[in-house]
């Protein structure tokens, strides 16, 4: 999602080393305080190694590391600093971690100039000595133990033979070589040389039993030497080979050459390439090429490279070295390569192993570092294409960081252009820096440095023209200026800032492009707008101050920040540049958050308000805006910091809050940043102090409480960097510049698009976990099928169906038409020819049989969709997503036979419950795949329908056949009570005669359960029924239970009279005792306590669904105390403290309350609470993220006359937000074009009376006495269930929604406001009364007339 794509680490000023391991080469170098690790290949960053890790004092140390060496045999990695060195070693499995070794520190005058670390030795030269220690184990601790030590001076090279017998060193002070013997220190020889030294080293010895040296020396002229031992007295070399310009090329040539290195390679390092080359290659005898391979491998030839200014390189051998006398030694040229071989001209190069492509070598080059892969097959035959270009760091050596100092190169902080084009870098000692981004984000480049006179730093930096040029503004606290870095550069004293930044012009044509606009902040809150225009090739540069202004507050506020304008700077989000765009965010001490747009003005400048946030947040410690006006805060608290996310848009729906987390104090916040995708949507970058969390919008889904911010990407920088984090900063195209010490980490989104299998970007990501979803996708399926979009859905599966046939590319797959959504599906419903026969049972012959001929949908295509589905999934879709899709589709078909029996409630119902069932059978099979999804829930079975998919039965008028659908669900087609709880069959079943009768069929399938038959089982519903003489007969059948005999004696008395009800009672407190919860219920039953039966299910047994059930069928009807007692005490306080509006409005139905089971739905929870007469203690979350409520409330909102009331009762303004907030659910849902929908479809028209013409349509009896505005006419007939002298209004006046303090909302505009709610209400209410008073005036039918008829 985001790969580590640069680290910027300086290019080294000395030689690099390096490590073979199995997997892969590692380049090492010194940077600053920290060994910087490299992949040798790609130069990928591996992480970085702080000296002070070993000496945490020197964490604010001025030096730097200047020697680095390598261990290959312990692998172990040697720095020095000063007069201190520390040793890392390798551990882990993986061999991919690097923790503390040792440490050893020298007397401080002792300044280390030279290391060399070989198998537990070491040797260490300073001004004025070169010791020897050796690796000992003290307590199972490594230390370094002296083992001797000679006055020498400046010695900057000392190296260890590869037999650890000899060292050879050298001095800056001569031009000579020393050999020393390592195990006493004794010097052996002298090597003078004519000209400095610069570089030295041990050749290894091929023979297994020669412990022979050969020593290789290259001096300032680039002749490399090579000195052999002497015969008889092998601790002494001599000179037997000389290799210069002139040996490498005809005279001619070598005198035009002005300047040539040359570089040893590696024999072993050559000889394992060369051999595996010549294995791969064993069977192709005749290739020229091959066999030069064989003869340099066979030979024992050793190879020079030699670097010319053209950067050609020529190959020089040398034969003969291992063998005797010496005199045999040749020295010849192998091959010369054209110029320009290498991209720059090295002062240092290594060739080296790549584990990775066996057979080729990889060649690094330094400065800048640059990578090489060296096929030895083809760059020995002079192949253009045996050398390749790997990778590369451009970055120059950092020349003066010993002036400098470590602490003072650590960033501080990053500045970035609004388009994130460009980059500024404030350094510690006050120094400035500017880089401009590739166009592909990938990369910096960097543009200019700037350091200001002593005493003064750059405090406020912004980069001008997308970091392209050189120019940028910089303000100094230390004597308030700003100044325009130009030529000649302009200078501007201002008050003191707290913060600077360039904002785009918000109509880029109105402007020249040589303009820019800056805004200041001052300490005092006041805002400075500067005029800035570029120098052209006539004009000099300008820099002058156009306004200085206030924001129309009452009072300052706490902090001005500008609000991010990513999303319509980059031209690639062009379609946001034509709006107008929200400027400044202020946050005043209340935590109270104004956004704020600049008005243009011949007065001087003003600022308009566009919207406020009341957070209640202080103790404000961060701030950030985004684009599309989503603040992030972080405020302190006692228990940690707290990071809220709030969007810009609040209201009696909605408060803004997205997201909230506490953070404990140790894992503290350091940074927030914002980008912008380009569809417009926000992510987030929060910093702390090792690592980087990346927070993304989620999309809600219809059955999950998923967060509406999420985790979706996290940079764990501590394994790479021990620095800690400074800044983090988006730049273009998704890039993330991380800022830690001396170091800037660049991670950019996966190129996904160039490689079919590679991950998915961020910004896919991003798009694929929010914003608006594909036609197929389960999700907006199931909310069209809701929605009464049956067509749609039937259209969207043939159309998914013939995609697939098509092309599994999903990029090339057609959509439907928008259009086709924004229909009812009475408008694209086919002619009545096209009705099938209704039937419950599913019968595909029957419905092939009556299917038509030009319909597309249907068993065949959705079993050969759901096989092809099953057996290639669409790609993007997770295993949850996929196994939804495959549902819906089967749930649509079979509802397709459904639809012309049930009203559009027994539709809805019939489709949850299929999704139910469907869901869980396929989640039972065991080869249900898990969901992958990084913020995909895993799906569980599910226990039950929701409350709000069983109140769409409850308002049904098709309850027998949705009775009948739910019974052929269960397993056998016997419902227990298990299923009948699942799927809530007594909450919404209305006839008590056919609860009476279904609760019998349960009863009868709870005894039927098992192979025992066990009538305590069944016990508690036939006591409910009242059939105590069934219960006694089966008790008869029951012989094998150990209560047969107590339960037939006890049921063969007559439970009429007192005295055997109290005996039922008391055996029901006995069972309590017991814990046998439900048959202690039914005896309370038997003893005629239907109250104590019931608090036995709601206390113990947890289930208030099963008090309600025996309850309705025990008082015969919804009137009863009890019923009324379980829904007050008990259904009201948990459906209020879950936020359930549904359970709640349930009830309120049943209580006759049917004005507030309307208003449950849209009024706040604690306006409701307020005007009940039991307490309602707690009151959970307003859950006002559910786009059924709306569908609910307009169904309701003019059914009955009680619920026209409670209509009434909620304000125009109030009904208009709701729906606003819907479409924002549906949006939050990926579904845009539902949004839409209902939007555009949504009916605000009230009951009231209509003056009716009978002069052409005579009255009958099928008509009311009163006409209704058209919402109403939908429905058949409006039902009268209350007096005319009902309750008073249940609501007080709408209560105002009051502005912000101090956002340029006048008082007199928020008191017509409030006189037009008022009026609105009071209109509402005239409306329904004279509605009830016209239905009240006339009830009776009139006599039937047959010539009303005509």
């Amino acid at each position: 999602m985001l790969d580590l794509l640069r680290t910027f680490t300086a290019c080294p000023t000395t030689g690099l080393q390096h490590l073979a391991l199995p997997r892969e080469t590692l380049l090492l170098y010194p940077s600053s305080d920290s060994v910087v690790i490299l992949n040798s290949h790609t130069l990928a960053f591996i992480r970085a190694l702080a000296f002070w890790e070993a000496f945490p004092g020197a964490l604010h140390a001025s030096e730097t590391i200047n020697r680095v060496s390598v261990d290959p045999g312990m692998k172990l990695i040697v720095a020095s600093m000063g007069s201190r060195l520390a040793t890392w070693a390798m551990s882990g499995v993986q061999s991919d971690t690097w923790r503390v070794h040792s440490s050893l520190v020298l007397p401080e005058a002792q300044k280390i100039t030279a290391v060399d670390c070989k198998s537990g030795l070491l040797a260490i030269g300073t001004l004025s000595s070169l010791s020897v220690y050796t690796l000992l184990l003290e307590n199972d601790l490594p230390t370094w133990s002296l083992k001797w030590t000679l006055p020498i001076s400046h010695l900057s090279r000392v190296r260890f033979s590869p037999s650890l017998m000899y060292m050879a060193s050298t001095s800056s002070s001569d031009n000579s070589v020393r050999i020393y013997l390592t195990t006493s220190g004794k010097q052996t020889q002298v090597v003078p040389h004519p000209r400095p030294i610069t570089d030295v080293n041990w050749r290894m010895a091929q023979a297994s039993s020669r412990d022979d040296s050969v020593l290789y020396t290259v001096t300032s002229d680039a002749t490399l030497r090579v000195f052999l031992p002497v015969i008889d007295t092998p601790q002494y070399v001599q000179l037997h080979a000389s290799l210069d310009v002139h040996s490498a090329l005809p005279f001619s040539l070598a005198q035009q050459v002005r300047q040539s290195s040359i570089f040893w390679l590696d024999r072993q390092v050559i000889s394992n390439a060369l051999t595996t080359i010549l294995k791969q290659t064993s069977s192709n005898h005749d290739d020229i090429r091959a066999k030069r391979v064989q003869e340099i491998t066979e030979e024992g030839w050793d190879l020079f490279i030699r670097v010319l200014s053209d950067c050609s390189l020529v190959v020089q051998a040398v034969a003969n070295i291992d063998r005797r006398p010496p005199t045999l030694l040749k020295a010849f040229t192998l091959l010369q390569s054209p110029p320009q071989a290498l991209e720059s001209y090295p002062l240092h190069l290594y060739v080296l192993p790549n584990p990775a492509q066996p057979g080729t070598l990889t060649l690094v080059t330094s400065p800048p570092i640059t990578s090489y892969t060296l096929d030895p097959l083809l760059f020995l035959d002079v192949r253009s294409d045996g050398l390749m270009h790997t990778a590369s760091c451009d970055e120059l050596p950092l020349n003066d960081e010993p002036e400098v100092g470590v602490e003072e190169r650590m960033i501080v902080r990053f500045e970035r252009t609004p388009d994130g084009e460009g980059v500024g870098v404030i350094r510690m000692d006050g120094a400035g820096e500017t880089w401009a981004v590739s166009p592909d984000g990938r990369n910096l480049t960097s543009r200019r440095k700037c350091k200001l006179d002593a005493g003064f730093s750059v405090d406020l930096l912004v980069v001008l023209q997308q970091g392209k040029s050189e120019y940028f503004v910089t303000y100094s606290a230390g004597n308030d200026t700003l100044m325009f870095h130009a030529d000649p550069p302009v200078q501007l004293t201002v008050s003191k800032l707290i913060s600077l930044f360039s904002i785009p012009n918000s109509t880029p044509s109105s402007l020249p492009s040589c303009h820019v606009s800056l805004v200041g902040v001052t300490a005092d809150q006041e805002i400075v707008v500067f005029d800035l225009t570029l120098p052209t090739t006539v004009l000099p540069g300008t820099l002058s101050i156009s306004s200085t202004s206030a924001l129309p507050l009452p009072s300052p506020p706490l902090r001005i920040m500008p609000v991010d304008p990513m999303a319509w700077s980059n031209h690639y989000l062009n379609r946001y540049q034509e709006v107008e765009h929200d400027a400044l965010l202020s946050i005043s001490g209340e935590g109270e958050l104004a956004f704020w747009i600049p008005l243009g003005s011949n007065e001087g400048p003003s600022w308009k308000c566009t919207g406020a946030v009341r957070t209640g947040r202080v103790r404000l410690t961060k701030a950030r805006c985004s684009s599309a006006k989503k603040s992030a805060l972080v405020v302190a608290t006692d228990n940690g910091e707290e990071l809220t996310i709030w969007d810009s848009k609040e209201s009696e729906f909605a408060s803004g809050l997205e997201y909230r987390q506490i953070l404990s104090y140790p894992d503290s916040i350091h940074d927030l940043d914002w980008t912008a995708t380009p569809d417009g949507q926000s992510i987030l970058a929060v910093g702390f102090t090792r690592r980087v969390e990346v927070y993304s919008q989620q999309r809600m889904t219809y059955f999950d409480d998923v967060p509406a911010w999420g985790l979706c990407w996290k940079l764990d920088l501590e394994k790479m960097l021990p620095h800690p984090i400074s800044d983090a900063i988006w730049l273009n195209r998704g890039s993330l510049l991380v800022g830690a010490g001396h170091f800037m980490t660049l991670f950019g989104q996966t190129n996904s698009g160039m490689q079919p299998d590679a991950p998915e970007s961020l910004f896919e990501y991003v798009a694929r976990h929010n914003g608006p979803l594909s036609d197929y996708h389960p999700q907006l399926i199931l909310q069209c099928l809701l929605w009464e979009k049956v067509e749609v859905v039937k259209s969207i599966i043939v159309n998914l169906a013939r995609n697939i046939e098509r092309t599994r590319n999903v990029h090339d797959w057609q959509p439907i038409p928008v259009e086709d959504f924004l229909q009812q599906d009475e408008l694209v419903k086919a002619s009545p020819s096209r009705l099938i026969p209704v039937r419950i049972s599913m019968d595909v012959a029957a419905y092939i049989a009556h299917r038509p001929e030009e319909t597309e949908f249907s068993p065949i295509l959705v079993k050969q969709l759901i096989e092809r589905l099953e057996q290639e999934p669409i790609p993007h879709l997770t295993p949850n997503e996929h196994q939804s899709l495959l549902v819906l589709i089967q749930t649509a078909l079979e509802i397709e036979e459904h639809r012309r029996a049930l009203d559009s409630n027994g539709l809805r119902y019939l489709i949850t419950m299929r999704v139910f069932h469907n869901l869980n059978r396929r989640l039972s099979q065991p080869n249900s795949p898990p969901s992958n999804g990084s913020q995909s829930h895993n799906m569980q079975k599910r226990e039950r329908l929701r409350y709000r998919d069983m109140i769409w039965a409850f308002h049904s008028e098709s309850q027998e056949l949705l009775l009948s659908a739910s019974v052929a669900t269960c397993e056998g087609g016997k419902m227990s009570w298990a299923d009948a709880k699942a799927l809530g069959v007594f909450i919404w079943l209305r006839s008590h005669e056919t609860m009476k009768a279904h609760m019998e069929l349960i009863a009868r399938s709870q005894f039927l359960a098992g192979d025992n038959r066990d009538p305590t089982q069944c016990s508690l519903f036939y006591f409910a029924l009242g059939k105590v003489k069934l219960v006694h007969g089966l008790w008869r059948q029951a012989s094998w239970h150990k209560e047969y005999n107590v339960m037939l004696k006890f049921l063969n008395n007559d439970f009429t009279q007192p005295r055997w009800r109290t005996a039922a009672s008391k055996n029901a407190f006995a069972l309590l005792s017991k814990r046998r919860f439900e048959y202690a219920a039914a005896f309370f039953l038997l003893g005629g306590s239907l109250k104590d039966a019931v608090n036995v299910c709601i206390k113990n047994l947890q289930d208030f669904q099963l008090a309600v059930a025996i309850t309705r069928v025990v008082e015969q009807g919804d009137e009863g105390p009890v019923l009324a007692e379980i829904l007050n005490n008990t259904v009201l306080p948990v459906a209020f403290k879950e936020g359930n509006r549904y359970l709640a409005s349930w009830a309120f139905w049943l209580l006759r309350r049917r004005d507030l089971a309307v208003r449950i739905l849209v009024t706040p929870l604690q306006d409701i609470a307020r005007t009940l007469t039991v307490q309602v203690t707690e009151i959970g979350e307003p859950h006002y993220d559910d786009p059924s409520l709306a569908l609910l409330f307009a169904q309701l909102k003019s059914k009955t006359l009680q619920t026209a009331k409670g209509t009434s009762e909620i304000s125009g303004r109030t009904e208009f937000n709701f729906v606003l907030q819907m479409a924002r659910v549906f949006c939050r849902m990926g579904c845009h074009v539902l949004a839409l929908d209902i939007v555009r479809s949504w009916s605000f028209e009230r009951p009231s009376v209509v003056v009716r013409d009978t002069r052409y349509r005579p009255p009958s009896p099928l008509t009311t006495r009163f006409a209704l505005e058209p919402a109403l006419r939908r429905r058949a007939s409006i039902l009268i269930d209350m007096d005319i002298k009902s309750d008073p209004p249940t609501r007080p006046a709408s209560p105002v929604h009051a502005p912000p303090n101090g956002v340029g909302i006048s008082a007199s505009s928020a008191i017509e406001d409030k006189v037009a709610n008022e009026g609105d209400l009071i209109a509402r209410k005239a409306g329904i009364g004279s509605l009830m008073k016209s239905a009240k005036q006339d009830v009776s039918v009139p006599e039937f007339d047959m010539n009303a008829f005509f």
